[in-house]
């Protein structure tokens, strides 16, 4: 029940916020000392900035004394870094990265970050690898010797771009890469100055989305053989260990463009279903028997 943890804990570190910039209500008269909170999200053209700008305006209008405002960084990868140094408070970051940076994996072999803790799981993203009809790229075999928008320098959809890629047996050396945040793979596109984009966004995405008004947008699949090498055969996450890759990869499919979604397979698949189970048991009335029920399948108390 690893996202229900976090949730709760989220709600948990909220309140000590709310304290911690809320006064002494004994003087209620005296004027809340001020606290800046630094929120770190991403490019422009994504998710993260528009949400970070809306999660700082709540806690301005509630929070005696507050005064947060959000900064387009370069996304998950330096935002952890960023967290890591000091420089913010909060940051988004997508749940793989934020794994491999508690973990010391991947990207943070040999810097894992301690002390991580999560607020809130918003939304499943989705690994959406774009280009246009005109290219005739239809399969990420064909993106050699080709110009590819990997992300953003030290962004989540870099690693991603990078673990796909690596399933077909490419590496940066094999086509001409370009590390763009969302809106500059969209112009780029646009203007024929990429041949094929990675964006990991919540869909639907705009960058994307401003694309499609006037091109034919094509959204390149990747092999259900590659998808199951992307699965960690270790992960001990509740799904994994209880459903076969094949299992996870059927639901995925049974959702328009689900399939896309690579890196996440476990989590989302995980959210999803936890997400629509608990809005049901709270629902009906019977959370305390639903809540007995999840401690006796994960094996922990939630």
């Amino acid at each position: 029940m690893r996202k229900l943890l976090v949730f709760l804990l989220g709600i948990m570190v909220m309140a000590t916020m709310v304290a911690g910039c809320g006064g002494d209500k004994k003087d209620a008269k005296k004027p809340a000392a001020q606290k800046f909170i630094n929120i770190a999200t991403g490019g422009t053209a994504g998710t993260y900035f528009p949400l970070g700008g809306a999660l700082a305006d709540i806690l301005n209008k509630n929070i005696p004394g507050c005064n947060a405002s959000a900064q387009s960084t370069g996304a998950s990868v330096a935002n952890v870094n960023l967290l890591n140094q000091g420089k913010v408070d909060i940051a988004f970051i997508q749940n793989d990265i934020a794994f491999y940076a508690a973990n010391g994996q991947e990207m943070f072999k040999g810097k894992q970050v301690a002390g991580l803790q999560g607020l809130a799981t918003l939304y499943p993203e989705t690994v959406q690898i774009v280009t246009l009809k005109k290219t005739g790229i239809d399969s990420i075999d064909d993106f050699k010797g080709k110009r590819i928008a990997v992300g953003a320098a030290g962004s989540g959809t870099e690693a991603n771009a990078r673990q796909i890629m690596a399933a077909y047996g490419l590496t940066y050396e094999d086509m001409k890469v370009q590390y763009l945040s969302f809106g500059e793979a969209a112009s780029a596109l646009k203007d024929g100055n990429v041949d094929a984009a990675f964006v990991t966004a919540g869909h639907p995405t705009a960058a994307i989305q401003d694309i499609s008004t006037s091109n034919d947008v094509v959204l390149i699949p990747v092999d259900a053989a590659k998808a199951d090498a992307l699965i960690d055969p270790n992960c001990k996450c509740p799904v994994c260990q209880r459903y076969s890759k094949a299992y996870i990869r059927h639901l995925l499919k049974a959702e328009e463009m689900l399939s896309q979604r690579l890196l996440v397979m476990h989590n989302l698949w995980f959210y999803n279903t936890l997400m629509e189970d608990i809005r049901a048991a709270l629902d009906e009335g019977r959370f305390a028997e639903f809540k007995r029920e999840k401690e006796e399948i994960y094996g922990t108390r939630i």
